[in-house]
């Protein structure tokens, strides 16, 4: 029996609400909120300020500009 047939001959197959906390989900969650950042490289601002400017509209500003 593979894993997701026991799972679903068990009941633990429901989909739930509840939000997944991987790394892979917490990624997806902050390239759709993209902020300022908190740290970084000059590198890394030099590229956040580029990228900021080509696309204004897929940023979210912060308060404290």
């Amino acid at each position: 029996m593979r894993p997701d047939e026991f799972m679903k001959k068990y009941g633990f197959d429901r989909e739930d609400d509840e939000k997944e906390h991987s790394l892979r989900e917490n990624a997806l969650e902050h390239t759709r909120h993209l902020k300022r950042p908190h740290a970084g490289t000059p590198h890394d601002w030099e590229e956040w300020e580029r990228y900021r400017r080509e696309h204004p509209d897929e940023v979210e500003e912060d308060d404290r500009n």
